[in-house]
């Protein structure tokens, strides 16, 4: 069973600078009531106002062990006024207070950063366009650290900052795809205190030209013109065989000569990764480049180039497929930008719980027929 005090104690903590948007002395609920009901619902399978509702009513005397609920399960207009109305600038601080308190730094962890549009946001009425997300990915931790909404009128490259901003990454490696290689994000990263690795294609064509052509020499030369690194590896399973190599160069004398390269602070080493696809009869081979800060091997860099589609395969993807966050028509207010940070939540205390060897989908079931596996989720969150 959830302790009563530990888990208002610490939901009270991290939510105790969030503005409750209500007007004063008018408010039949507590605020805190609202948002605990808020993550368990989303943690149980409920995606919208009504699930919270009909949640809340169906395990009112579980809540009441750890709530005080003095006029009982808010109604589901209350549940939509208030995410609808708190601020998210707020909620997303809350939220960052929240896993900066239970998740524990591991020193080179890799971060990884990426956008994602939650594609039934729109609202043509109020002429607001779907609402896209930038968020960072823990990939040791595989917890979500933070996201920041995406200003209609701009793009990624303006909130990848803003997001770093919010986050301690010192000591961590920040992989970013092509879109963020960027020289005032680089510098960004380097004076947090981090290492970026990114992804280089055409938004930096003189420096992706020398890098592939750099590459190109030293293939043509049988690897014997210019002092390198070098792994190979294989993965074999469902008719598919996948090569992928990869090679680094970190000779600072090397990477001097390449156009542009001095703009991008503490440039290291660059690094070329060939992927070979053998399926039937059908054969693909791709080279992708990348530039990092940190002085790695060719084992490392190609783990940690491979280690940033986690956060497509294990947070957009998951959001999808176990949330159905494409499919949500939350749109009103906040409160797309709200129930993104509810689901994010959800979804790190599935990710930390793992004595159910079942996948997110079938633990928000879990959670939402057994009170006791629930207690054991929210566990996690309540440090």
């Amino acid at each position: 069973m959830v302790e009563k005090n530990k888990s208002i104690s610490t939901i009270g903590t991290h939510f105790a600078d969030l503005s409750d948007p209500r007007v004063v002395g008018r408010s039949d609920h507590k605020l805190i009531d609202i948002l605990v009901i808020g993550i368990c619902t989303v943690i149980c399978g409920g995606d919208d106002y009504s699930a919270m509702k009909e949640f809340g009513d169906a395990k009112e005397s579980w809540f009441r062990t750890f709530l005080e609920l003095p006029n009982g399960i808010p109604s589901h207009a209350t549940f939509w006024r208030v995410f609808s109305a708190l601020d998210p600038e707020q909620f997303q601080a809350c939220f960052l207070s929240w896993m900066s308190a239970i998740s524990t730094k591991t020193d080179g962890e890799i971060i990884a950063l990426d956008g994602k549009q939650l594609r039934r946001s729109h609202d043509r009425e109020e002429g607001k366009a779907a609402i896209h997300m930038v968020s960072a990915w823990a990939t040791e931790n595989r917890l979500v650290l933070g996201q920041v909404k995406v200003d209609e009128k701009s793009n990624e490259i303006t909130a990848i900052p803003e997001l770093l901003r919010r986050l301690d990454i010192s000591g961590c490696l920040i992989s970013v795809d092509a879109m963020g290689c960027q020289v005032e994000i680089a510098d960004l990263i380097i004076e947090q205190g981090g290492d970026y690795l990114f992804a280089l294609k055409g938004n930096q064509s003189t420096l992706h030209e020398d890098v592939e052509l750099l590459f190109d020499d030293l293939e043509e030369s049988g690897y014997k013109a210019y002092t390198h690194d070098y792994v190979k590896t294989v993965d074999k399973g469902h008719g598919r065989i996948e090569i992928r190599h990869c090679w680094t160069i970190s000779d600072p004398q090397i990477i001097g000569y390449l156009r542009g390269a001095d703009r991008f602070r503490n440039l290291q080493t660059v690094i070329r990764v060939r992927s070979e696809r053998y399926l039937d009869d059908d054969q693909s081979v791709e080279d992708r480049y990348f530039i990092s800060s940190a002085a790695t091997q060719a084992a490392k860099a190609l783990q940690a180039t491979r280690t940033h589609w986690q956060v497509e395969n294990c947070l957009h993807w998951v959001l999808d497929i176990a949330f159905r966050e494409d499919d949500s028509r939350i749109r009103k207010g906040h409160g797309a930008q709200n129930f993104a940070i509810l689901r994010h939540l959800a979804l790190n205390a599935l990710k930390q719980e793992t004595t159910a060897k079942v996948g997110v989908k079938n633990k928000r079931l879990k959670a939402g027929w057994d009170e006791r596996y629930l207690s054991t989720v929210l566990g996690h969150l309540l440090i």
